[in-house]
């Protein structure tokens, strides 16, 4: 793996690599870690990494790694920056030949967010976005009983994520993480909506099976000066005629990372608090609620096959992000096997073009008084 971003003091940056690690299926070789040279070098070099692989920029790195024997070439790039450095970094790898893992949102804008899906589709290389929830094993675990049919037609989903910490002005504080995602330059139409909603509207889709249609948003702008949204309530149209709400806000104070989610079908009803992510809590018509925990009983092999450790031990964030990981490097694994994987188990620029496309709607309903609008 080479890595785009993710320098000294980043916070993602440091998670991608623990993540990769867990498994030991991946190796980071080389990188370009800072938009200053200098700084992207020393950030190398404080990882280990031999002085002639630690590059300067990525366009550097993507050329000189192409130019290297295949044998000692990265396999991939992870793309670890600000949203308004995801496209040209991932459209330069696919096009020289490099598979690629990005952070979510995909692209700053709709325009981007269609070419990079053609490019990825036109260069036959692979291509991951880390809506790291999607790996939790009970995750995987509520999808396999939607899928099934456990649960019934689905009637209805409640979706929230709320956090708090920009509940005052810390963008004004020397916060990078707080500047950055309240600058429209750098995190483009959508603030709470490209940062957290886009991980609601994927793990909804991801669990339920089922597409967004038409929405109705009510975003809020409460921090002073505030140009993208910080709150947000939205009413959801699924395409089998289910409802949904789903909820987010980056000023709701006290909250830290309330990444929840509800099912409701006809025959029994399912929840999920990413806080406590080691529970899967299920209703049913004639039967007692069951609590479902990694590695307990009557669990599907989709859940299982992710759980790495014995009951009663928490799996959470960095496991979930692991599983991302995994399973991209297994899919890579089977290219170069001759072997067919039809249905690769993480996301990939299709759900990415659905995350943009999720921002924009949202945006273009609350700028017509909350109207219904496709997504």
């Amino acid at each position: 793996m080479g890595m785009i971003g993710g320098g000294t003091g980043s916070f993602i940056g440091d998670v991608h690599r623990k993540a990769v690690a867990i498994d030991g299926m991946i190796e980071l070789v080389c990188g370009a870690f800072s938009s200053s040279a200098e700084k992207s070098i020393a950030s190398g070099k404080a990882l280990l990494l031999p002085e002639e692989r630690c590059y300067g920029t990525y366009a550097e790195m993507i050329l000189k790694e192409a130019a290297l024997p295949e044998e000692e070439r990265m396999d991939f790039v992870a793309i670890v920056t600000p949203n308004h450095m995801h496209f040209e970094p991932a459209k330069m790898a696919l096009e020289h030949g490099f598979h690629v893992v990005c952070d979510k949102p995909i692209t700053l804008t709709l325009e981007e967010a269609l070419a990079l899906k053609k490019v990825v589709e036109q260069s036959g290389k692979r291509f991951a976005l880390t809506h790291n929830y999607t790996g939790n094993s009970l995750v995987k675990q509520a999808r396999a009983m939607v899928a099934k049919g456990d649960l019934g037609t689905i009637r209805k989903v409640q979706i929230q994520y709320l956090q708090g910490w920009l509940s005052t002005a810390v963008e004004t504080t020397n916060n990078k993480q707080a500047a950055w995602r309240v600058d429209p330059k750098r995190s483009g139409i959508g603030g709470a909506l490209g940062d957290i909603g886009t991980h609601a509207e994927n793990l909804m889709e991801y669990i339920t099976g089922l597409k967004i249609e038409e929405l109705a948003a009510d975003l809020g702008r409460f921090g002073d000066g505030r140009i993208l949204d910080d709150d947000g309530n939205l009413l959801l149209r699924l395409e089998n005629g289910a409802k949904g709400t789903l909820s987010i806000s980056q000023i709701a104070l006290g909250e830290e990372n309330n990444l929840a989610i509800k099912v409701y079908g006809t025959k029994g009803s399912l929840e999920w608090h990413q806080e406590n992510p080691n529970k899967l809590t299920t209703h049913w018509l004639d039967e007692p609620m069951k609590v479902y925990t990694p590695n307990g009983n009557g669990l599907y092999p989709e859940c299982l096959q992710v759980s790495r450790i014995p009951a009663g031990h928490p799996e959470g964030y960095l496991e979930a992000f692991a599983t991302i990981y995994k399973n991209f490097a297994n899919h890579l694994l089977a290219d170069l096997n001759g072997e067919i994987i039809e249905n690769p188990d993480y996301p990939t620029a299709a759900d990415g073009l659905r995350g943009v496309q999720f921002i924009y709607a949202a945006v273009a309903s609350d700028n017509n008084n909350a109207a219904w609008t496709k997504m």
